[in-house]
Parts: structure tokens; C-alpha cells; sequence
């Protein structure tokens, strides 16, 4: 008789299985424990300077033949100046549309046939340009990359050609509500006169007035060895990477760079106000509450992390429990604070249903203010360990290797601060999450804007009594 052994294998594998789970049923009343934070582990670092002043911090991971080098320029759009608002995101996309002796489409050309990566763009506070390469081939693009960095060319057509791309986005953000509530929400609560107040992308009018001479000079002034630092992760050694490097960087020189100076806090919000922004037919509306919230650099950092994990940063905090799994008001909910060398925005935020405006309203402001009472023992745990378990995803690739090394320059971190983050992190009480809190969540100051269909929600909105309402025109909001 024929025997089908495949049929007796996974029968006796069925077996075995069931053998198992009798002897250890599995206990689904709970979720399982979580265990403790691993160590963070992270290869050893090794700095060099070399004879331009560029600092390069290199740590060698050797698990791909690929190197990924990440150029930090500490200066970013908070150096805009007035009436050239845009200048820091142009001259950074416009590095690589001409450099040395290539042309656009000739940087772009070497760099694919490379197998390269080579981007550049501005951030607040800094400017970056990264290049990911195989190490086989890193020799043929660094020349590349330094070019980018250190000579670009800015040609009038590309300039033209970029400059109309980003006036056309600034059009397409006036009938986009989700970008909307992102530029109109700092419009209010930084101020027209302020930095954060109009688009990182600059207006339609300092668009128009920025030159190649104003990107030139822009350049000159900021793009220098003093105001940079080098991060390379990757399959190098110091003794190879460091002669390749200076061939590729040496002509690359320039005085020290004048600080970019830090922008002044905006004032304060004193009272809560209403904004509507009217998009008629809109099927949801885009909710987007809040005020000034902290800089970088302040000492609540990790308090502030332990709190907003609770309120909007985890999927399970409370503004998506309620919103999303509990009421169904709206795929998700959050809260953010943005910080920068200066004071950035805090927020909580969701797009809802039309219908749901008003009730989605009611319950953003239950959470801001429940958020003021004693966090429960396993609630405080649970954010903690969130963020503790989250700090290796920072380090799982090459790529974010030299990003989170790149954030430590640019904001000034403490050498050991990702060795010590999970103790910092774990040393945060319950006293201080509402310490913070009472803080830097003051729900009855805080500026509440609203994109959604005014015919169908304002008269809901002005019967919460939140306080004056304001109707605001998408146009005005880029002026």
C-alpha cells in the first residue's frame, strides 16, 4: 500500500502541536507581558577633523557593502531672511540641479549610473545633503557629493523651473484642506511677522523676489566647513574613508560661518479663539488645536515625550482611543510637539467627519483636559516602556544611523544622550508628567482651527462657546 508521507508528517507535526498546547495553555484574557528595554548597543564612533575644519563622525557597521554619508548644514528656513522667505528650501533643491562642471541632468546622470543616491533638502534648522552608495563605488561619487555641497552652479532655467514648481504647490495647498490647516494653524499662532508663521516654502511674493545672486550669497554664507559636520555610517574604516574624504573636500574652505542667530519666541497665546477656514463640500474637517509649545533644548524634554506618548503620539494614547476606536469619528487622531532651536508649535489634530465636527470637538477637549490628572501606575509604564522600545528603530539601517547622529549636532545633544535615553526616559515620575502638563497644555488659551464646510459647521462650532470666532480666507493664509 502506498504511503503518503507528506499526509504522516504533518499529521505527527499536528500532533506535536496539540501535545504542546495542552501541556502550556495560552492565556488570551491579557496580552502578554512586555519585557524590559534591550541595551542599546551602538557600533563605536570615531572622529576626525580634516584640514578644511569639517568635522566627520564615522561608525563602521558592517553588514551591507554600503556607506550612507549625511553633510548637516546648521542652518536651516529660521534663517530666512524678511522679504526671502523660501531662500534656505531653494538653495538646498538647487544644490544638485547644476554642480562643478555637471549640469543637472549630468549630476543626476552619474548618480544612477552609480547606483548612488544623492538628496538635499532644508529642514527648519538645518540644511542636509546625503549620499548612499555601494562601497565599490564610493570613490566615483564623492566628487559628486562634494561638488553638491560645496559648488553648485545655481543656473537661472533651474531656478525658474523650481521656483514654478513650488508656486503651482502653494496653489494646490489653497484647495487642499489637510495642507491648509498645516499653514494655517502657525499663521495664527506665530503671526504673519514671524518665520513660523508663513510656509517653510517662502510666499508667492518672496518667491518672486528670490535671485541666483540671493541663493549665491546664501550659500556663501552658510555652506561652510565651521557651520557642517560629516556623519558616514557604513562598510568603511577610518583609514579608508579619511584619505578619501579630504581628496574629495579639501578645496572645500571658507571662514567661519556667522551663527544663524536664533529666531525670538513668539509671544504667548492669552485666550482661546476660533478659526474657520471654509472649504465648501469638504467631507471632512481638518482639526487642528493648540499654542506655542517648548524649544529643543528645553529640560521637560522627557517629560514632555512621557506625556504626549499618553495623549496623541502612541496609537493607543487617548486622542486616537477616543476618536478612532471609541466614537469613530475619524481614522486617527494625534498630538505633536514640534521642537526646534526656538519654540515650536504643540497641537492635537485629526481630520473628521463633517457631521462629526462638533461632537469630535467636545471630545478633543475631555482628553486636553483629563490629561492634567495623575497618570495610573501602568499607564506611566506603558508610555515609558513605548519609548524606550521605539529607540533601536533610530539605529536599524545606515540611513538612520547618520540621521539620528545628525539631530545630535544640529541640536547640541549631550555625547552619551542615546546611551542614556532609556534611563531618562524611565527616570520620569507621574509628578512630572503633570507638572508638564499644567504647563504646556492650558486648553483655554489654546487657538482651535478648523477647514471644513462653514455652511455645514459653523453654526454647531460657534454653539460650543469656545470663544470668537474668526473666518479666515485660504488665500490670505500665504500672503
Amino acid at each position: 500500500m502506498r504511503v503518503d508521507r507528506l499526509a504522516v508528517a504533518l499529521a505527527a507535526t499536528s500532533t506535536a502541536i496539540c501535545v504542546v498546547s495542552a501541556q502550556q495553555p495560552l492565556d488570551r484574557s491579557k496580552p502578554p507581558l512586555v519585557g524590559p528595554a534591550p541595551a542599546l548597543r551602538l557600533p563605536s564612533m570615531e572622529t576626525r577633523t580634516l584640514s578644511n575644519g569639517l568635522r566627520v563622525s564615522i561608525l563602521g557597521v558592517h553588514k551591507v557593502p554600503t556607506v550612507h554619508l549625511e553633510l548637516a548644514v546648521r542652518t536651516g528656513t529660521a534663517a530666512d531672511p524678511k522679504g526671502r522667505y523660501g531662500l534656505a528650501t531653494l538653495t538646498s533643491d538647487m544644490l544638485d540641479e547644476g554642480a562643478g562642471s555637471r549640469s543637472a541632468l549630468g549630476v543626476a546622470d552619474v548618480i544612477d549610473f552609480l547606483g548612488a543616491e544623492l538628496s538635499t533638502e532644508a529642514s527648519v534648522d538645518a540644511s542636509y545633503v546625503e549620499l548612499h552608495v555601494p562601497v565599490a563605488r564610493l570613490a566615483d561619487a564623492l566628487p559628486i557629493m562634494a561638488d553638491v555641497v560645496a559648488r553648485p552652479t545655481f543656473p537661472e532655467a533651474e531656478l525658474k523651473r523650481l521656483r514654478e514648481e513650488v508656486l503651482a504647490s502653494l496653489l494646490e495647498a489653497q484647495d487642499d484642506p489637510e495642507q491648509l490647516v498645516q499653514y494655517a494653524f502657525p499663521r495664527v499662532v506665530f503671526g504673519a511677522a514671524h518665520r513660523y508663521g508663513a510656509p517653510p516654502m517662502g510666499t508667492e511674493r518672496s518667491l518672486k523676489a528670490i535671485t541666483t545672486a540671493d541663493l549665491r550669497a546664501f550659500h556663501a554664507a552658510h555652506y561652510r566647513p565651521s557651520n557642517a559636520r560629516l556623519i558616514v555610517a557604513g562598510d568603511v574604516t577610518v583609514s579608508s574613508i579619511v584619505p578619501a574624504l579630504e581628496r574629495a573636500f579639501r578645496t572645500w574652505t571658507g571662514a567661519p560661518a556667522a551663527a544663524s542667530g536664533r529666531l525670538p519666541d513668539s509671544p504667548q497665546l492669552t485666550r482661546r479663539q476660533v478659526y474657520l477656514v471654509d472649504k465648501p463640500g469638504a467631507a471632512q474637517s481638518q482639526i487642528r488645536i493648540g499654542w506655542v509649545g517648548a524649544p529643543r533644548s528645553t529640560p521637560d524634554y522627557f517629560a514632555l515625550r512621557v506625556l504626549n506618548t499618553v495623549l496623541g503620539e502612541a496609537f493607543t494614547s487617548r486622542l486616537n482611543t477616543n476618536l478612532r476606536e471609541v466614537h469613530g469619528y475619524a481614522y486617527g487622531a494625534s498630538s505633536r510637539f514640534d521642537m526646534r532651536r526656538t519654540a515650536g508649535p504643540f497641537y492635537a489634530t485629526a481630520a473628521v467627519q463633517t457631521d462629526k465636527t462638533v461632537d469630535a470637538l467636545k471630545e478633543f477637549f475631555v482628553e486636553l483636559t483629563n490629561i492634567h490628572e495623575r497618570l495610573t501606575p501602568d499607564e506611566l509604564a506603558k508610555a515609558k516602556n513605548y519609548l524606550a522600545l521605539q529607540l533601536p528603530r533610530n539605529f536599524e539601517t545606515e540611513r538612520a544611523t547618520a540621521n539620528a547622529l545628525a539631530q545630535a549636532y544640529v541640536y547640541d545633544l549631550p555625547a552619551d544622550y542615546y546611551q542614556t535615553y532609556a534611563s531618562r526616559v524611565a527616570a520620569v515620575t507621574a509628578e512630572d508628567v503633570k507638572r508638564a502638563a499644567d504647563q504646556y497644555i492650558q486648553p483655554e488659551r489654546f487657538a482651535v482651527v478648523i477647514v471644513g464646510d462653514r455652511k455645514t459647521i459653523e453654526a454647531g462650532v460657534r454653539s460650543l462657546n469656545l470663544g470668537p470666532v474668526t473666518v479666515m480666507e485660504p488665500a490670505e493664509i500665504f500672503k
